[in-house]
């Protein structure tokens, strides 16, 4: 049904480059691989080799002076190194490319520098300070997988960690520029090979350009094997020649064969976008689709930050699964993506705190379960690491009575998590320039035929609400429709085939005396309890599927205390202590419904048209194995980002910047098999395989 699991690389933190500093031929220091025995750069002349060998070379100053698409100029590149290729692109699209035009860097990097020595070695261009400081404030975890910076309003940079060849494999996007780098053919021969320029060449848009500092004869049949020409032209200082040249026919990208329903559609126009539903989900998506230009129209019944997005407080973490998945693998890379984001969004930290988060093992069967998880996730400690008791109550800050914390086996630390104001942060977005906000709701989506009569040339979206005198109308025609409407998303005849399971959860919130006890940070285990916010505690949550009522209950504040019990023995008693009324009846709370799917994954991408999937796929019904080579139909301009669940401050933003690319024609944030692994139609396909 869909591509074997194994087509993802195993998931594992990288091994850090290792570096020397070495004075070159006239005094100056540049840093040297070890692995490699090379160096990264002259720090005399390497930028100036840099602006000759790949910018000159692939003409991007009269490239980016002429460009006036809507979708970004991508510039590849094999191997980022210290990233002075990718600040040099950058500084040449600043001083040639029109004011509204955008920039998208993808850059590979098998052995990312640390921080420190990444700042150092860019440090030798003072005119590149302001760019080298938002690259280094960025600079992502040593784990493989895609990670997306936003470098300023017009440029984004992804870095994919990991093997260069596998990365440009698992990519989704395009590119126009190939930067050709990374250590010469002699002294890094396992880059060099057949199937990069393969994936090379399938990654290429029609008449996508190279650039490459050598001349080895492995890389001129290479690049000619992959459908590339190539010519020889001037190198840089005493390098007599140098390799430049294009791709005017890329090969078809053959991994869509095995699973031709996830086929992208194709681009359509998105001037304008109404986005249906104001929480999380939906307000990410209305600032991404802004930040791109986009004029968006976000509407919602009670407005931004309500629903199970209207707490003041909500943790920000993820419970990994002991094995590797693809489910486990997204939540993560919308961990590391969320605190980015978080950053770059708000960083004096007002509607946020990056406190982390601990995961407790309060039995041992947990212990055994989290044991697992680190011998099949060896991720860097700086995301993920294991404490023992002792530990665990120095981070939680809690001194109690009654034995201390009364854990025997300790837990995980997430230092990158922490906690976030869901309420708030709705609102800031909500705000986001290019963004209007109508308070009402959509009673019906109808498509807009073409001048063909086929084609959709739009929606038409039927509303009703507070604000529709305002609008003047009580239609909105627009270009394309991101629905993000909770557990009334597949409410339209268009998603009505998308399966949403309504998930009833309350939290306790209670004010603290001062010098009263508190967690430190986000504490976890069946429940959590986070540090009080405006001094109120808040802790719980309740979980009951297929329950939509959002009224309080005492029963569930009762529930709660004794999940705070169960996760934090001895401290009720101690707040207790402290004068705190711990009655269910004197608690205050807030009850909201969240949306799961069967799989408990989100949806996030195009909308399927089920029933064109079920007639093109029908044969599958009988075996699995029979996958026509139809790519699968979507209705036009029609998109998805729901079934949060309970973890939404780590998936919303990234699925947001997901439906934002595809919509936008840019390189995806994620690999294309968890793109697919999100796709909205992977319901639809797995029940007409099981005769559903």
């Amino acid at each position: 049904m869909t591509a074997a699991p194994d087509d993802l690389p195993p998931l594992a933190g990288l091994e850090n480059a290792r570096l020397d500093w070495r004075q070159d031929a006239n005094g100056e220091t540049a840093p040297h691989s070890s692995a490699f025995d090379d160096v990264y750069f002259s720090r005399h002349d390497g930028r100036a080799e840099t602006e000759h060998v790949f910018l000159a070379a692939n003409q991007l100053p009269e490239r980016f002076a002429s460009w006036r698409a809507t979708r970004p100029f991508v510039v590849g590149e094999t191997g980022f190194g210290t990233g002075l290729n990718m600040l040099c692109a950058w500084a040449c699209f600043d001083a040639h490319a029109p004011a509204e035009a955008r920039l998208h860097l993808v850059s590979t990097e098998k052995f990312p520098l640390e921080r420190d020595d990444l700042a150092r070695a860019l440090s030798a261009w003072p005119d590149l300070a302001e760019r080298t400081a938002a690259l280094v404030a960025q600079w992502p975890e040593p784990v493989a997988g895609v990670h997306r910076l936003w470098l300023d309003e017009r440029v984004t940079l992804d870095l994919h960690f990991g093997d260069t060849t596998e990365r440009l494999e698992l990519l989704d996007g395009a590119v126009d520029a190939w930067f050709l780098d990374g250590f010469a053919p002699s002294r890094n021969p396992e880059m060099w090979q057949p199937e990069l320029f393969a994936a090379l060449a399938s990654r290429s848009r029609p008449g996508a350009t190279f650039a490459t500092f050598t001349c080895a004869g492995v890389v001129k049949r290479g690049l000619k094997a992959a459908g590339f020409a190539w010519r020889k032209v001037p190198g840089f200082g005493r390098k007599r020649e140098m390799l430049a040249g294009e791709i005017e026919t890329p090969p078809e990208d053959g991994r869509r064969r095995t699973a031709p329903w996830f086929t992208p559609p194709e681009p359509h126009p998105a001037r304008r976008v109404a986005v249906i539903g104001a929480g999380l989900a939906g307000a990410s998506v209305a600032s991404a689709l802004a930040r791109r230009g986009v004029a968006v129209t976000l509407i919602d019944r009670e407005g931004p930050g309500a629903g199970a997005s209207g707490n003041a407080q909500g943790a920000l973490y993820v419970k990994l699964a002991a094995d590797t998945n693809r489910q486990s693998r997204t939540y993560l890379a919308g961990l590391l993506h969320a605190r980015r984001w978080l950053e770059v969004l708000d960083p004096e930290h007002t509607l946020w705190s990056p406190g982390g988060v601990l995961q407790l093992a309060p039995t041992e069967r947990e212990t055994r379960r989290q044991a697992r998880f680190l011998a099949n996730h060896p991720l860097p400690e700086s995301v993920v690491r294991a404490v023992d008791a002792a530990e665990a109550g120095r981070l939680a800050g809690l001194a109690l009575p009654h034995g201390g914390l009364g854990l025997s086996h300790g837990g995980l630390y997430y230092p990158q998590a922490g906690w976030v104001r869901p309420d708030a942060l709705c609102r800031r977005l909500a705000a986001s320039a290019g963004v209007s906000v109508y308070r009402g709701e959509v009673r019906e989506l109808s498509p807009i035929a073409g001048h063909d009569g086929e084609n959709s040339a739009g929606w038409r979206l039927t509303l009703a609400g507070d604000d529709s005198a305002a609008l003047a109308v009580d239609t909105l025609e627009i270009d394309q429709v991101v629905i993000a409407a909770a557990t009334a998303s597949n409410g339209f005849a268009q998603t009505a085939a998308l399966p949403l399971q309504p998930v009833r959860g309350q939290i306790s919130r209670l004010t603290l005396p001062s010098g009263a006890p508190a967690p430190a940070r986000v504490i976890c285990a069946g429940g959590y309890a986070m540090p009080p916010l405006d001094g109120t505690l808040t802790f719980g949550a309740s979980f009951a599927p297929n329950d939509a009522d959002a009224a309080t209950r005492e029963a569930d504040h009762a529930a709660n205390l004794e999940e705070l019990e169960r996760t934090l023995p001895g401290y009720p008693a101690a707040l207790a202590d402290a004068g705190v009324d711990l009655s269910p009846a004197a608690l205050d709370g807030r009850a909201a419904v969240r949306a799961a799917s069967p799989d408990k994954s989100p949806y996030a991408g195009p909308v399927p048209d089920a029933e064109a999937w079920r007639r093109d796929y029908a044969a599958m019904a009988k075996d699995a194995t029979r996958a026509p080579e139809r790519p699968g139909r979507h209705h036009p301009g029609l998109w998805i980002s729901a079934a949060h669940g309970s973890r939404g401050l780590s998936s919303a933003p990234l699925c947001a910047e997901l439906i934002a690319s595809r919509i936008c024609d840019e390189p995806l944030p994620l690999e294309a098999p968890l793109a697919d692994h999100l796709h909205p139609g992977r319901r639809v396909i797995r029940d007409l395989i099981r005769g559903h």
